[in-house]
């Protein structure tokens, strides 16, 4: 997923995708723990994308809150 892809995003959408990926990883660690998981690099990406929304999630925020106190 690619960081431009995910500022088109709103940020209703940013939270859904946010729960998603952290269900999708808890999911791909429980596979790996139990030898289900073909591909483990996956874990890497998840963690990866989910750090990447975060990111931009939380810069939104601190841009909502420095408008807020300018007002």
């Amino acid at each position: 997923m690619k960081p431009a892809d995910i500022r088109e995003s709103t940020t209703e959408e940013l939270s859904i995708m946010e729960g998603d990926l952290r269900r999708q990883l808890w999911k791909a660690r429980f596979d790996n723990h139990s030898s289900q998981l073909d591909d483990t690099s996956s874990i890497q990406k998840l963690r990866r994308d989910l750090a990447r929304v975060k990111t931009i999630l939380t810069e939104r925020r601190a841009s909502e809150a420095g408008a807020e106190s300018k007002e």
